[in-house]
């Protein structure tokens, strides 16, 4: 009997660089092991092809006695065809090393006779998709690019005579072993629940739930996923917890995901777990290079008079100052001195004044406001130098 074919190899689209990689049957030459009939290959199912339309009414008759009502038009029934109902119970009867064996319950026809299966499966943690067919059965084999400890995500859907197709299958997930001889070639379950719990400044603790196996497992390694491309093991650890290193950025678009995969002696890998993400270490603000003391020197209702002194904490002197701060209150600058001051709203700027331009490293200027206020005096809690944010008190 004809083998099953394998149709296509897709890549998923990287920022930047939409890639897709076809190999040809050609080239690979037969992809899936001996099955019952299957049809010849195909790329990744096509869209559904356009449905017959409605035919069209029965046309009136010409000739029609005088002063006599024409007959109401004869409608034909509806001819549009239905597509069938996707396979169900998709299940794995068989994996090994370099296979695994589908069977399903056969799909329902629509209108026209279920001429086979279109099969996609892909990797997980990776970008290549494939794909392939099979006839009018109920179970296949796929070998294509299935290797020792991998883990795939496969569905399926049904087409009929008319090229017409079903919607998709649930999705079937798998893990291959890492042996088909010995005593054992069971992988573990997968761990669950794989939680982010105390996060700090640099590191972030993951626990999850215990995997169980027929034989015992030995311990759980743990990924980082980029969500596009990459996955990589960072650590193998006999317990359920893991503290991770927090990365200084993630470039975007690609994510700090993270999962884990049980492993007993021999090598078997569960599948993976849920997927968490991390955040990026938080960038600490290089320490202020001044500071801004507000003083009130008098008030009275409807006035006030305050003076503010900027010092330079910095290494290297400030060659040309300005302060800017803005009032919680109601305040109105009306005059001042040591400094050149505005006002534009509730923000005020001052600017220094020829003869105390430069701040030398741990000087200070000091400059005075007089104004008028309604319903609150209250000071000024946060102060720029420069633009640079400065410490207050």
């Amino acid at each position: 009997m004809t083998g099953v074919s394998w149709s296509s190899l897709l890549c998923r689209p990287r920022p930047a660089l939409l890639a897709a990689v076809l190999l040809s049957t050609a080239v690979l030459g037969t992809a899936l092991s001996a099955a019952p009939a299957a049809d010849a290959a195909t790329v990744a199912p096509a869209a559904h092809p356009g449905v017959a339309p409605a035919a069209a009414a029965g046309a009136v008759s010409a000739a029609t006695p005088a002063g006599t009502a024409p007959p109401a038009p004869v409608s034909t029934p509806s001819t549009t065809p239905v597509p069938p109902s996707p396979p169900t119970n998709v299940t794995a009867s068989e994996v090994r090393t370099g296979a695994i064996t589908l069977t399903w319950t056969a799909a329902t026809s629509g209108c026209c006779g279920i001429a086979g299966y279109d099969i996609a499966y892909s990797q997980e943690f990776g970008d290549i998709g494939l794909s392939a067919t099979a006839g009018a059965v109920t179970t296949t084999t796929i070998t294509a690019h299935v290797g020792p400890g991998m883990q795939f995500s496969i569905r399926m859907m049904a087409r009929d005579s008319l090229g017409q197709r079903s919607n998709w299958s649930d999705v079937l997930t798998v893990v291959t072993p890492v042996t088909d001889t010995g005593p054992d070639t069971t992988p573990p379950s997968a761990p669950q629940s794989l939680t982010v719990g105390e996060v700090t400044a640099s590191t972030a603790t993951l626990s999850w739930s215990p995997s169980t196996d027929n034989v015992g497992v030995l311990g759980y390694s743990v990924y980082q996923f980029d969500g596009w491309f990459t996955s990589r093991l960072i650590a193998t650890v006999p317990g359920t917890t893991y503290t991770a290193s927090l990365p200084t950025s993630t470039p975007t678009p690609l994510r700090n995901l993270y999962y884990v995969r049980a492993r007993d002696a021999v090598g078997n890998v569960s599948i993976a777990s849920n997927t968490v993400e991390l955040p990026t270490t938080p960038t600490t603000p290089p320490p202020a290079t001044c500071r801004v003391t507000y003083r009130n020197q008098s008030e009275w209702p409807g006035g006030f008079v305050a003076t503010a002194t900027v010092h330079n904490l910095g290494a290297a002197p400030v060659d040309g100052w300005t302060v800017t701060f803005s009032y919680p209150g109601d305040q109105q600058v009306t005059s001042g001195w040591n400094a050149t001051i505005g006002q534009t709203g509730t923000t005020v700027t001052a600017r220094n004044v020829d003869w105390n331009r430069v701040l030398a490293p741990d000087g200070s200027a000091t400059f005075g406001i007089q104004g008028r206020w309604g319903v609150s005096d209250a000071p000024p809690t946060g102060f720029s130098l420069n633009g640079a944010p400065c410490t207050v008190g």
